[in-house]
């Protein structure tokens, strides 16, 4: 065995995103970091402002930087030293509501002029237009890898804000400035190149490594939910996302309304967002709300998973739903809407589990039903996740990144 060269110096990556709040990319870079540094790299982990559920979930070994974003708007006096540059991040910085990440524009670049990483990876379409402004303005050398992680055409076809409807043209002038922008899905990647002209052999297609060691262990230990740890013989559904329109929970409760019309059965929504109070009197109106329980945001979903009768997306539009790859891992039965994009990818087309056309309450309300009659043997499902295992993916991400010294040497290095 070779060992590692004491003079070969931990290269640094850099990971940035918008906040510590708990959704999907967070996690993803978490344990993103937290293998990279065990893999020998120095980590940092920017954050355009620290607040978030997982402020407590940084992994040891890898730095959090708070850049303290004030408003979108602080990033102007150093953009209009740069006119090509605001003129290519067009009127979105100006708009009402423009997202607060922009204004991490002239800290990052700081950062990347003082620390001189190897690497830059952002994720999310502010995220990523803040990252290739900073990148230019400290004229840093700095490999720039991009994350896009949902279809570009859906979130347009979803705006409702003028700032949203508004990204694609950001994103076509800025995207091609980083060395590749790495796609989660194959659907994401084709739609990125069809929208913005980007050339598909930049444009890596590197799924999110939504299982890991952990997972397993903590989906042994019990929920704390009593529908789940205390079962007294109806089925439990289980859903997690953002109340965000994206995931399309009202039709998920009219498929549920129509489910317990004929049987017994109850749902647990996972997740925190702007649409809770209108979801709630939905399920008062549909006459479920007793059978329906959105517990929020909770740290260990793995237990629900594991113990759930099947895990249901009802999403209109996602990237590569990690959600629905960790209930396969818990081998827990799943329904999804064949939605763009992921799902069809992740379920091989319905081999692993029920797809029904977005939107469809009564096509879902059945594959659920059959879904219940019929759950897949014990022992199943599972095999299916083991595709987007850390160890597989953190292989596709090395090919993106210079060498490391190996296992143990950033740790000493930190020192």
């Amino acid at each position: 065995m070779t060992e590692p060269d004491p003079s070969f110096e931990a290269p640094t990556v850099a990971l940035f995103l918008r906040s510590l709040a708990g959704v999907g990319p967070v996690r993803v870079f978490l344990d993103l970091a937290a293998a990279l540094a065990a893999r020998g790299y120095r980590v940092d982990l920017l954050v355009a402002y620290g607040s978030g559920a997982y402020r407590d979930r940084v992994p040891p070994g890898v730095q959090l930087v708070d850049l303290r974003a004030p408003v979108a708007q602080a990033c102007l006096p150093a953009l209009v030293r740069r006119p090509g540059l605001l003129r290519a991040l067009g009127p979105i910085v100006w708009l009402p509501g423009a997202p607060r990440v922009l204004g991490a524009i002239p800290a990052l670049a700081r950062y990347l002029v003082r620390a001189r990483p190897a690497t830059l990876l952002a994720a999310q379409h502010y995220g990523n237009l803040a990252a290739v402004c900073a990148h230019a303005l400290a004229g840093s050398d700095a490999r720039l890898l991009l994350s896009q992680r949902t279809q570009i055409s859906d979130y347009l076809r979803a705006g409702r804000t003028p700032r949203k409807r508004l990204v694609l043209g950001p994103v076509r002038r800025l995207y091609p400035r980083a060395e590749a922008v790495i796609a989660v899905s194959r659907g994401v990647a084709a739609d990125l190149c069809e929208r913005t002209g980007l050339d598909p052999a930049r444009v890596p297609v590197i799924p999110n490594p939504v299982v890991d060691d952990g997972l397993r262990e903590r989906a042994a230990v019990p929920s704390g939910h009593p529908w789940l740890d205390e079962p007294d013989g109806a089925p439990v559904l289980l859903a997690a996302g953002r109340l965000h329109y994206q995931k399309d929970f009202p039709t998920l409760l009219r498929a549920f309304a129509r489910l317990r019309a004929d049987r017994a059965a109850r749902l647990i929504i996972l997740g925190e967002g702007r649409e809770r109070r209108a979801l709630e009197q939905q399920a008062r109106q549909l006459g479920v709300a007793a059978d329906v329980d959105m517990p929020g945001f909770v740290d260990n979903p793995f237990a629900f998973m594991a113990r759930a009768s099947a895990f249901v997306l009802s999403s209109r539009y996602e990237g590569l739903p990690g959600v629905l790859i960790q209930a396969l891992a818990c081998d827990c039965p799943v329904v999804s809407t064949d939605c763009p994009s992921g799902p069809a990818e992740i379920l091989e087309d319905g081999r692993w589990g029920r797809l029904v056309p977005v939107g469809d309450d009564r096509a879902m309300a059945d594959a659920l039903a059959a879904t219940l009659a019929e759950p897949p043997a014990p022992g199943t499902v599972c095999q299916r996740a083991g595709a987007f295992t850390m160890e597989r993916i953190l292989v596709l991400y090395q090919k993106q990144l210079p060498p490391a010294p190996g296992p143990g040497h950033g740790d000493a290095c930190q020192g």
